[in-house]
């Protein structure tokens, strides 16, 4: 078990709670930008108050999203704008646990992926979600292992622990996806688990992703205001005759601009293989997704 948890509140992070709460107290970290809506932090609280663990919030400025970005689009190597939002928090809320002395800490990772958390799988036929299911499965990765190891730290990913994550993949779909009250929900099965344990609050919450929870959901309104229309017209024009890189909005920019300062300019590993017609960066063959630029389909 580890020391730390990055509490979201959500259903995931809440079940690894709870089982853990059994065995030893944790230390509990939820992070917010300042600027945004937060609402991770009410269930996060609810939590932790109701397993007695020791919890820090932590609210983040537009000078410390300065400092974080450099660091976390080095360490994961892109510039896809959610793939930011979302690692900007799970990397501060790490970097916190870290200065509280816990260098083990617990994510909910993977969770979604197993159990179909994902409103767009939701109205898949059976055989079409199980196929969607195995290309999450073979294609899921985690940004809290590259940026715990940016920090010196222990990733602890408990529903991807081999014998869990077999159990969960060979669970029938209709049990991941299933009606409750005339709505329909994902991690059905998870939620029926632990709807006498958790509260209904938290064992009914929508599947809220990690921008919309911690407030980065705003970022890309924020740097609208930062950059003017002018300029960012003149700064995409640049960019996609000098690299050859497509930039779609403000936001994007902002963040290609630090990439090509600590990472560079992108450009195919090899030469042969599939690129991404955004930003010339090789991706699976079978992929429809750049992991570089976020560019979907390609």
């Amino acid at each position: 078990m580890g020391d730390g948890i990055l509490l979201s509140g959500g259903l995931d992070t809440s079940i690894i709670a709870s089982i853990t709460a059994k065995y030893k107290p944790l230390d509990a970290f939820t992070v917010a930008f300042q600027n945004g809506p937060s609402p991770d932090i009410e269930y996060a609280t609810l939590m932790a108050k109701n397993l007695n663990f020791k919890h820090t919030i932590y609210k983040f400025d537009e000078d410390t999203l300065y400092d974080t970005l450099p660091i976390v689009i080095n360490a994961l190597k892109t510039f896809d704008p959610m793939e930011i939002r979302n690692s900007v928090v799970i990397y501060l809320g790490l970097k916190v646990a870290r200065e509280n002395g816990v260098h083990a800490v617990m994510t909910g990772d993977g969770s979604d992926e197993l159990f179909a958390g994902y409103s767009f799988l939701f109205n898949f036929e059976k055989d079409k979600l199980n196929e969607e299911l195995e290309k999450l499965w073979s294609a899921m990765t985690f940004s809290s292992i590259p940026l715990a190891k940016e920090l010196g730290m222990k990733p602890i990913l408990p529903f991807l622990e081999p014998n869990f994550k077999k159990f969960a993949c060979e669970i029938n779909a209709e049990y991941k996806i299933h009606p409750e009250n005339g709505k329909i929900y994902g991690k059905w099965i998870l939620r029926k688990a632990y709807e006498e344990i958790l509260p209904q609050k938290i064992v009914w919450r929508d599947k809220v992703p990690i921008e919309a929870g911690a407030g980065t959901a705003i970022l890309p309104a924020f740097f609208n205001q930062v950059i003017s229309d002018n300029d960012f017209q003149q700064r995409k024009d640049f960019y996609l005759n000098e690299d050859g890189v497509a930039i779609r909005d403000k936001e994007h920019l902002f963040y290609y601009e630090i990439f090509r300062k600590v990472v560079g300019i992108p450009h195919p590993m090899d030469e042969y293989g599939k690129q991404c017609p955004y930003c010339h960066s090789n991706v699976a063959n079978s992929g429809t997704f750049c992991r570089t630029c976020g560019a979907y389909p390609v």
